[in-house]
């Protein structure tokens, strides 16, 4: 299994101080978190989009630039492009260049986003969510099979022929499909062939079981082998020495972002008990020591029927640096060995 990071480069302010890091900081920091993924053996590091005041991802191709130019090994991935509100060809391009930099180590997670704001910014309308993404699926997937390109839609101009440059370094750049918990985005991923990344920020792994079926199905049906049809999670995760000071250390941040969201959606304020909750057994929040975060896996693992890949969002803990250099180092050092250990164990067994 796959193990790395999702990071929104959120900037709020610090819990304990209550001072916000200046955003030229911020940004230093999280590439500082990337090299620290890379030197400790993670496998992917993915930054996320987003047009709001709290997060400094609004150009996540130009962070995984800095990113693929200080680092050698890890993958390097969108957490996700907001397809809907972009231009295919400049998402290809950009991510094209990335794969260049990085000499074959970029990846894109196609999405819709969890948020609206890229909508009006860049000139669409919401009522057009799903339409946008279908259509703007359709150009990705044929820039990433063809250099002149023949296409027509209805949100973007034709294409008639025109050569889409530069080529990445991959002969075939991986390309996602990020989702939430819409069924139709299941079966589509499936149907397409496209590996899954499912956004798992609350409730529990098992919920989401029939909705991996329903992609694993779909796949199946429209004849694309078992092995390509990859499931990927990403979810809330933290690791520190002992279960309460990784808690402890990631609520502040958590409900500081969360009852904003929560404000904005006219939905009750987030509180500690439904944070234990769900750091706790049942819960999908993969927060704990090395020990109790390695067991969380596995039980994912096994709700879903197997996981190819599993990134943390651990950057709305927004600490000081040290504490989330400490996580990284947990997480790659002590989780990912041990959990691929018991993979290796179980399946040989099995």
């Amino acid at each position: 299994m796959e193990i790395g990071i999702d990071s929104f480069a959120a900037t709020i302010p610090n819990p304990a101080t209550g001072l916000t890091a200046p955003p030229a900081d911020r940004i230093e920091a999280l590439l500082a978190e990337v090299e620290t993924a890379d030197r400790v053996g993670l496998d992917v590091f993915g930054i996320g989009e987003h047009h709001r005041k709290e997060f400094l991802d609004s150009a996540p191709a130009i962070l995984l630039a800095a990113a693929a130019a200080r680092t050698k090994r890890i993958r390097l991935t969108s957490a996700v492009t907001v397809l809907s509100a972009a231009d295919p060809v400049r998402v290809f391009q950009d991510f094209a260049t990335i794969d260049l930099i990085s000499k074959g180590r970029a990846e894109i997670v196609a999405g819709r986003g969890s948020f609206g704001e890229a909508y009006p910014l860049y000139g669409f309308a919401m009522n057009d969510y799903d339409d946008l993404f279908v259509e703007k699926l359709d150009l990705l997937l044929k820039l990433r099979e063809e250099t002149n390109v023949t296409w027509r839609g209805r949100f973007r101009p034709a294409l008639t022929g025109q050569s889409v440059y530069p080529r990445p370094h991959q002969p075939k750049m991986p390309i996602w499909l990020g989702v939430g918990g819409t069924p139709q985005s299941f079966a589509r991923a499936g149907t397409l062939g496209l590996p899954l990344m499912v956004a798992i920020i609350g409730g529990s792994f098992d919920r989401f079981r029939p909705l991996v079926d329903l992609y694993r199905e779909a796949g199946q049906r429209a004849g694309h082998a078992p092995e390509t049809l990859k499931v990927g999670v990403h979810a809330m995760g933290f690791v520190a020495e002992t279960d309460q000071k990784a808690a402890d250390a990631f609520f502040p941040g958590w409900a500081h972002i969360f009852t904003e969201v929560r404000r904005e959606r006219g939905w009750p304020t987030a509180t500690r008990a439904q944070f234990d909750a769900m750091s706790g057994p049942q819960g999908s929040f993969l927060i704990g020591n090395p020990q109790t975060v390695r067991d969380k896996i596995i039980a994912a693992d096994k709700s879903l029927g197997g996981i190819s890949r599993i990134t943390f969002q651990m950057s709305s803990a927004m600490l000081e640096t040290e504490a989330m250099q400490r996580s990284i180092e947990l997480l790659g050092n002590e989780v990912a060995p041990a959990v691929n250990e018991t993979l290796k164990k179980v399946s040989h067994h099995g």
